[in-house]
């Protein structure tokens, strides 16, 4: 049987186990620790490695030290010129002063629902304070389509841009977040876009835009289809005049030719040449269904009459 000193051993071995792991604790390197006592804070330890504590009075409330992210829903924001956008954000932070972050917000769920009241509150402020131009561009340089051409715009300056209001809306933000013990890292604008019935009317304007270049274009198409075509009309009457000339003129030559020809076969012999122009005739004119009536001293019945 196991003696009363042994187990009293046994007991008491098992109770300072117990009082030695709720004493110590361990601090990684991407962490930090607030000490509290009774619910009340007593130190902060920052330092990674194996720290002690007083044993179930105090306990240990880990916080990340790394860079931590916050993403916020999209909000619909009116601008100063009236166009309601909604307007998507994100930040980096980080707990700088743990103790003020223990007693403000308590944890990081918290701490993100603090965060989405101050950042939409400086961005809400200061979008409603510009206009859309310049919540969207930087600067004043000409928008270019992927044709080289210019796109008309609206004769309005930049005076501020996107780029130094984000920075003036983290520097609001900046100022209020060091009470919860937060350090801003960074605020960015993700995402800006018109709301759903801004944005219909938005894409109808650029479809009617679109259909008015097409448009142009169809047309200075068909004055160039025109221009061509009248060039190769033109060309054509041109070359059907000169073919015709041509044509008019190797025809004259020809029947002058054939003039002198007849000209001097009729001058070798006028009975011969004649008598080869009547039979050239009688086959044009005669048939067996055709009738003459021809007197007996017609040239025509001449050679027909001496046949026999």
């Amino acid at each position: 049987m196991i003696s009363t000193k042994w187990i009293i051993t046994g007991i008491v071995a098992l109770a300072a186990l117990i009082i030695l792991a709720a004493a110590f604790y361990t601090v990684d390197q991407r962490e930090q620790v607030v000490i509290t006592q009774f619910g009340e804070p007593v130190r902060v330890v920052k330092d990674p490695g194996l720290h002690i504590k007083t044993p179930f009075i105090q306990a240990a409330t880990f916080f990340e030290k790394r860079i931590l992210e916050w993403d916020g829903s999209a909000t619909q924001i009116p601008t100063k010129d009236k166009k309601f956008i909604l307007v998507d954000t994100y930040a980096r932070w980080k707990i700088s002063d743990p103790l003020k972050f223990y007693q403000s917000v308590g944890n990081e769920l918290s701490a993100q629902t603090r965060l989405d009241n101050v950042i939409d509150a400086a961005v809400r402020d200061f979008i409603t304070e510009q206009n859309l131009i310049e919540v969207v561009r930087n600067s004043n340089r000409p928008l270019v389509q992927s044709e080289g051409e210019e796109i008309e715009r609206e004769d309005i300056e930049i005076e501020m841009g996107r780029e130094k209001i984000t920075r003036e809306i983290f520097a609001k933000a900046s100022e209020m977040t060091p009470q919860y013990g937060i350090e801003l890292i960074d605020v960015r604008v993700k995402h800006i876009n018109y709301v759903q019935s801004v944005r219909e009317k938005v894409f109808s304007r650029m479809i009617a835009e679109r259909e008015r270049i097409a448009e142009q274009y169809r047309s200075e198409g068909q004055g160039e289809r025109s221009k061509i075509l009248g060039d190769m009309e033109k060309e054509l009457q041109k070359i059907t005049s000169e073919a015709y000339r041509t044509a008019e003129e190797i025809r004259g030559q020809a029947d002058g030719k054939s003039t002198q020809i007849y000209a001097s076969a009729y001058n070798k012999d006028p009975e011969f040449y004649s008598f080869l122009k009547a039979l050239e005739t009688y086959p044009e004119t005669i048939d067996k269904d055709s009738w003459l009536i021809l007197t007996t001293d017609s040239d025509y019945f001449k050679y027909l009459k001496e046949i026999r």
